[in-house]
């Protein structure tokens, strides 16, 4: 063969196969016309991964392909490792979307004979926003502020399953900053915690910052005592302090950096690894779209929501560095 036909037949094949992958796109775009998805959100109605789970399903069906229905689905238990779970007896085409409590992560690693997930084994469409969270008691309790909530005992906080976020907050409270907390467990989610600390059931609780009820804070229902994030939040004094900046030893604040990792990895939405590329492809594309919508931004600002998008594949490289957390963070818990 001439050097000019072997220059041809590679540039040739060179064209099939960058043409190849685009045909497969389009074809997998004509795959969710028509079809009902479902959207399963491992935790109770009424909280922040609710919250979340029904913008971001109000939006995203506008930018697939062939405009799909998507059905929410609450599956609270074990504090949304029930939801996990399911996905192994799911249909693995792309047709289910999950969101869970992002304390589910570090669980798996530090408890993996009890959270029996490996999230390096699925694949991440993105996450909205951080998870802000905040610690706060309510007015009737007699105090204000982190150095009084810090010496005085007993305070009642309310629980719910192990691994989520806000039985984690209160861990790091006893553990690591001395609050002499008791902690009810029972509680089915947040929805729940809001409704008893309004009856005085308990005398507080930790919570994303954006999931607290409108007027609790500038009302004086509550007054938020310490925060874990180092960012100023709306809404939030400047006085309010970071719990990491409360940490002198630095073997402490490794740990609390490792614990406080869900809640910056925040808002995630994820599907089966089985999924085909192609597919997947779509479906971050879709989700990077809805959080760009101006019309998603406009209906979080109203809703009081953070919208700090991270992509799919960032989330996923994130939670592979989890899993070379040295030992001795991981012996410390």
């Amino acid at each position: 063969m001439s050097s000019l036909l072997v220059a041809l037949a590679m540039a040739l094949g060179l064209v099939a196969s960058l043409a190849a992958p685009s045909r497969a796109f389009a074809e997998e775009s004509h795959f969710f016309a028509g079809k009902t998805m479902r959207l399963v959100v491992g935790m109770p109605p009424g909280g922040g991964v609710d919250i979340y789970a029904r913008l971001v399903q109000r939006h995203i069906e506008q930018h697939l392909p062939g405009k799909p229905s998507i059905v929410v689905q609450n599956m609270p238990g074990a504090g949304s490792l029930r939801a996990v779970q399911s996905l192994a007896a799911s249909p693995d085409d792309g047709t289910v979307i999950l969101t869970f409590s992002s304390s589910l992560v570090t669980e798996s690693i530090l408890a993996p004979e009890r959270v029996k997930a490996d999230f390096r084994t699925f694949s991440f469409l993105g996450n909205v926003a951080e998870d802000s969270r905040v610690c706060f008691v309510r007015a009737a309790v007699g105090f204000k502020n982190w150095p009084e909530f810090a010496q005085r005992e007993g305070v009642v906080f309310g629980g719910t399953a192990a691994g989520t976020s806000g039985n984690l907050d209160v861990a790091m409270l006893r553990n690591l900053l001395g609050v002499k907390l008791k902690l009810v467990q029972g509680c089915a989610g947040s929805a729940d915690k809001r409704l008893a600390l309004e009856k005085g059931e308990i005398d507080g609780d930790c919570a994303g910052a954006t999931s607290i009820p409108d007027g609790w804070v500038k009302d004086g229902k509550v007054s938020v005592v310490i925060k874990h994030s180092a960012s100023a939040l709306p809404g939030i004094g400047q006085d309010v302090p970071f719990a990491g900046a409360l940490l002198n030893d630095a073997g402490d604040r490794r740990v609390y950096d490792f614990l406080v990792t869900p809640q910056r990895l925040g808002r995630l939405f994820l599907v089966s690894a089985k999924v085909p590329a192609e597919r997947l492809a779509i479906l971050r594309k879709a989700f990077d779209a809805a959080m760009a919508d101006p019309s998603f931004r406009a209906e979080a600002a109203k809703l009081g929501l953070v919208v700090s998008p991270t992509p799919g594949a960032a989330v996923d490289k994130s939670i592979a560095a989890l899993h070379v957390t040295p030992p001795e963070i991981i012996a410390r818990e």
